[in-house]
This record gives C-alpha cells, structure tokens and sequence, in this order.
C-alpha cells in the first residue's frame, strides 16, 4: 500500500471521529433542552413552590411497643401490629379560605370533601357490617377539614384494626378518591394478660394527647430539641404512651423511637412530594422481678381471707367492711419485689389503646376504685362506710423498730426489766390521760423482747417514749424519732420505680393534734403517730431481717432488645444502712415470736409481729389488720407485709395471707433455697390466737 492510500484512511477515520463527536454532542444538547423543557413547563410550577417554601415537615412512623414480662418470662402487656385506615389531604378543603378566595377556587371543593366521606362510609358498612359503624360526619370530624387538629401534610386516622376486606379495598383503590392520599399504616394494639397479673404494678397506656400532665414540661422541652437531631423522639398526638405503673416509669424504653417521613410542603403546610422516609425503631422489652404464680397466690390469697372476714366472727364480730388487702412481698438480699398486690383488681384491658376514646365512661365507672395501686398510694374501694383507705397507722408493727430506738439511744439494755402493769399515764399532774396495752393485760416483768412479743404497749411509752422526750427537751425528741423512721423507710420514699408513690402522714409533727410533744411521742412508740403505705412497711420488715440494709424495691430485673440482646441487668441497690450492735438485731429478732395460728405446720421458724392500728372515722373506732413477717428467721430470704383495713386483729385477718405468700415462694424459689414446685401447697388456716 502506498503511502497516498495510507494518507486517504487516516483523514477518512479522522472525519469519522469527528462526526462522531459532532452527533454525540448534539444527542447531549437534546437531552439538556429537553430535561430544560421539562422543568420549566412540567416542574417548574413544583420546583419554583420548593425553592420558595424550602419547607421540610415530618410525619411520625410509630414504632412497636416493648413487651413487659414477669419473672417466669410470662407476657404480662404486649403489642400486636394492625392496620389502620389514613388519609391526607391533598388540597385545601377549609371554609375560611374558599370565602376569601371565592373567585379562584371551585365553589363546590367544600362539596367534594363531603362526596369522598360519603364514599368511604359506604365502602366500610360494604365491607365491615359487623364492625364500627363510621358516619360520613365521623369521617368528615377526622379529615379535620379546618386544620384545627393538625396541618394538611399530617395524615389523618380514619379507622383502626382493618379486616383484609378492607385493607386490600383501599390499597386497590386508592385513584378512586381524588382530593386525599388514602394509605394503609401499620399500629400496634396494646394487650394485657387475661389473668390480670399485677396490673396495678404494669400500669396502663393512653394517647399522649390526653396524657400531657404527666409528661413534665422539662421533657417535653428537651424531646423538642433533641428533635432537631432526631425528629423520631418527638410525641405524637395519636401515639400511645404510659400512663400508670411500668408502662409510664419506662416510657422511653418500652416506646422505642418512632421513624418518619420527611416531606416537603406547600407554604400552607400542604404536601408535595415524600422526600425521606426513616424506618421505626422497636421498643425494648422489661422483665420483672413479680413471679406470676406468687402473684396469683397473693392477690387470690387476698380476695378468700376478705371473703372469709365476712362470713367468719373475729374477736366476736364479722367484718363486713374488709373489702379492701394489700401485700409486698420482697426478698431480703436482693430487694426484688416478688409480688405486689393490691386488691380488689381490675382487667386492664378496658383502656383502649385504639379508637377514639380511652376508655368507656361504664367501664371507668367499673374500676375507678381498684386502678391505682394501693401498696404504694393512699386509695379506697369507694364501698367503704368510715372512709378509710389503704394508708394506715402501723399499730403494733412499729414496735420492733422502737425498741432498736430504744437501745440505740441507751434508753435501757437488753437486760433491763420492765414491770408491765396494763396501763400507764401521760400529761401533766392532775389532768393525766391512761394508756393501756390491748384489753388492758398485764403482762408483770417483761425485757425488751418480751414487750415485743406480748406487744406491750405501756412498756414503749415509758420506757422509750417519755424517756426520749425527757432526753431530748422540747421539739428535739420529735426531730429524733423522725430521724429514725427515715433511716428505716418510713416517711420517705423507698425508691421504687413506681409513680405516684406516698411517702406517708407524719401525724407525730402536729403537735397540737397529740396535744403535747410527750404525747406524740407516746403515742407514736406503739404505732399510733405515723401513717405508711403497704410497701414503706415491707421495706421496713427487709431492713429488719437483713440487720440494717435498706434495700430498693426492685422492680424490675433486666431490659433486652427485642431480639433478646441484653441493654441493661439490675442490681441490688443499699440505699442506706443503719449499723447496731449485733446483740440489739438478737433481741428485736427474739422478740418477734407471736404465736399465729395461721401458720401452724410452717416448716420453717420465722420472724414476726402482727399489728392492729386503731382509727377513728365518723365518731366510731376502726380496727385495722396488719401484719409483717421475714423467713427463715436465722437466713431470712423473703420479707412480706400485709394490710388488711378494717380487719380487724392482724393474727386474723392478714396473717393467714402472709402464710399463702411464704408458701407460694417455697414452691417457686424455696424458703431454703430448693423450690417445692411438685409438693402442693397446704392449705392455711384463717384462725389465730392473737
């Protein structure tokens, strides 16, 4: 080949790449014009709104909610998913705006919003006859027409819970409804164990729209700014939350964090297009330290001995108006609260977690007395004739305490003798009032543990009473005893995760009620000055029998994702400790030897001390039962107190209960450690010798 036809090829190759490149060029130019065409005449309208506004909203995306579990990994509340019905409005439906621009808006678009609530109430009488009957004027409440409950980009709940009817109805038909954006959302329902276990102590939900007060101003401010990080911790309006119990006191646990959807809006708040969508995040998942079996056998336990009061003469005369008993059970070394009744109970099932209403105004009507939980709040059946409730003077039960005050202040030794005549007298010379021990005994000689024992209620006023006052002149002896009533729990809080805990009624601060510092004092040594709830006296009888821990009631004993990973494991928590001589914890525990028949065949010995608290209420004397106990006496495991309004004597009205529990927790952990779970509990006896 010559070097002419070498020549020839290379310029025609060359004109080849260059008409390439001309026609490349030109296929880029018609795409840009094109692509520039589309925005300004398709787009531009869209585009120009967004560069305008620049506004971006969120829309929560509710995540499911944790389950709480008891100790035997029971389900106690959980969630299952369903399907709810949302729209959102994709033009501005409001009255005041077509008034004022009257003359660029249809005049009928008020009249389309009706024809479309119309439409969807028909498509769901077709499609759920049995179901919740939802008016046009229903549906029309919940597009919320006037923005009043929210802006137009915020869907709007039209239905929960779908049936498949319904759900693959409007996923297929969602062009037959111009004017809204029709979308089918996963929620979640919220349910509670049948067996009603614990439900006091679990607690209940509510939307967090009527749930405000009790969700501080404090948090409400820091979810406001955290949402500028995270738009997924902000409260929602429809979103449901913990109102009561566990549910609200891990509130931010069992919630889990919402997800979102980030969308961009018309300067009116009107959506345009998704941009972003977050996903939710689960809640974690609570297991409790309450073991269902014990729990069952403590509330059940409660609901017989009430019975039996009734039916049965105690000291000469029924009871008819013990309608009301509340027991804690806590282990001694670990502060676990293995059961936590308050009774009677209720099915917390009656607080809805969807639809439009909490609860039904009759089912309210059914459980406004029994939903609080009365071991930790002053409450009362409602049934009551005198008005008492579920917070109670100790009566005899504080005596172990007052004792170890005694000793501790070097008021005597546990060698000194008292002569126990029945009675005694306080005030000054000439206008003596008397005090007498319970059917005025007389007991003779008795030491310290003896008057604990026999419940000598003389002995604690002369001997610890009238002798604090005398060594602590004026206001100091009543600043002492409180002293020591905190240390014990008594009077603060115990630092259970509970809300609405009641630290008690300090009746020996008013002194012009006892009449004299020296009476509040006498009257407070034997139980008769200081009003404390079911819990604060379990706590007390754990630091009893553990010589001087004050243990947290723990509640809970782990947190785990849903997955099972473990996020946090609890520990024992001391609170405080009160350290005596060895020889004082002997003797308070000597003392602690009532005979109670209820517990006749207890395989095992135990610490206890009944109580009968005396209260006064419409112009008559009430006898309240109360009763607290520790087991194994010389290696304690559980402590339990018990109370019993208007019970009568603690021996038998609350004592019979206590003996159910111990059983109960024989059978689940074993008092000594070998759980009896294939032996059958015996049965208690309700007669006592007090």
């Amino acid at each position: 080949m010559n070097q002419s036809m070498k020549k020839d090829q290379r310029k025609a190759y060359f004109a080849l790449r260059i008409n390439v490149f001309f026609f490349s060029t030109f296929i880029i130019f018609c795409v840009i014009i094109v692509r520039l065409a589309i925005l300004q005449f398709v787009e531009g309208a869209t585009l120009t709104e967004k560069e305008t506004n620049g506004l971006i909203k969120t829309v929560a995306l509710s995540p499911i909610r944790g389950t709480i579990y008891d100790d035997t990994h029971t389900k106690l509340a959980y969630s299952t998913p369903i399907r709810s019905l949302f729209i959102t409005l994709m033009q501005d439906y409001s009255l005041a705006k077509e008034d004022i621009l009257i003359k660029k808006k249809k005049p009928l678009v008020r009249a389309e919003a009706f024809k479309l609530a119309e439409k969807i109430e028909k498509a769901l009488l077709t499609l759920d006859p049995e179901g919740e009957k939802l008016t046009s004027q229903n549906i029309i409440d919940a597009m919320d027409l006037e923005f009043l409950k929210g802006p137009g980009y915020q869907p709007r709940r039209i239905k929960t819970d779908l049936n498949p009817a319904e759900i693959a109805y409007f996923s297929e038909n969602k062009t037959a409804f111009p004017g809204i954006e029709i979308e089918i959302k996963e929620e979640s329902n919220r349910h509670y164990n049948q067996d009603t276990i614990a439900v006091q102590t679990v607690g209940y939900i509510k939307y967090f729209k009527s749930s405000k007060e009790i969700y501080s101003e404090i948090d409400a401010i820091q979810k406001v700014k955290d949402t500028q990080k995270n738009p997924g911790l902000t409260y929602t309006e429809d979103e449901i939350v913990g109102y009561d119990g566990i549910e609200f006191a891990f509130q931010d646990e069992l919630r889990g964090q919402n997800g979102y959807k980030e969308i961009s809006v018309t300067a009116q708040n009107m959506p345009i297009a998704v941009e972003r969508v977050v996903p939710p995040q689960k809640g974690h998942d609570i297991y409790l330290t309450i073991n269902k079996n014990v729990q069952l056998k403590a509330e059940q336990a409660i609901t017989d001995q009430l019975q039996w009061l009734h039916t049965n003469t105690v000291s000469g005369k029924t009871h008819p108006n013990a309608i009301t008993g509340y027991a804690v059970a806590m282990e001694v070394d670990t502060g676990k609260v293995i059961a936590m009744a308050s009774m009677p109970d209720y099915n917390t099932n009656v607080w809805k977690s969807s639809g439009s209403k909490n609860i039904s105004t009759q089912d309210y009507e059914k459980i406004k007395n029994n939903y609080q939980n009365g071991t930790i709040s002053p409450i009362s059946s409602g049934k009551s004739v005198n008005g008492l409730d579920s917070l109670l003077l100790l009566g005899s039960t504080i005596k172990p305490l007052s004792v170890l005050i005694g000793l501790k202040e070097n008021l005597f030794g546990i060698n000194d003798y008292y002569t126990d005549r029945g009675i005694t007298y306080i005030g000054k010379e000439g206008s003596e009032w008397p005090i007498r021990n319970s059917s005025s005994h007389v007991l003779g000689s008795i030491d310290p543990a003896k008057a604990i024992k026999e419940s000598s209620n003389v002995f604690m006023v002369d001997m610890i009473g009238k002798r604090l006052n005398k060594k602590y002149p004026g206001d100091e002896g009543i600043k002492v005893w409180d002293t020591y009533m905190k240390k014990f729990g008594l009077g603060v809080s115990t630092g259970v995760d509970l809300p609405k805990e009641y630290l008690g009624i300090l009746e020996y601060w008013n002194k012009k009620q006892a009449g004299s510092n020296l009476a509040a004092l006498a009257y407070a040594s034997f139980g008769q000055q200081g009003k404390y709830t079911t819990l604060q006296l379990a706590q007390y009888t754990t630091m009893l029998a553990n010589e001087g821990k004050r243990m947290k009631p723990q509640l809970v004993n782990e947190i785990k994702e849903q997955d099972g990973t473990l996020v946090k494991k609890f520990k024992p928590e001391v609170l405080n400790e009160f350290p005596l001589d060895k020889r004082y914890w002997q003797e308070i525990k000597q003392g602690m030897n009532t005979t109670v028949s209820a517990f006749e065949g207890f395989p095992y010995d135990f610490a206890r001390k009944t109580g009968t608290s005396e209260q006064e209420a419409k112009g008559k004397m009430r006898d309240n039962g109360i009763f607290i106990a520790y087991a194994p006496r010389d290696n304690p495991k559980l402590a339990i107190a018990v109370v019993v309004p208007e019970g009568g004597f603690g021996a038998q009205s609350a004592a019979p209960i206590a003996r159910k529990i111990f059983d109960a927790y024989d059978q689940e952990y074993g008092l000594d450690g070998n759980p009896k779970k294939y032996n059958p509990i015996a049965e208690s006896t309700s007669l006592s010798v007090r």
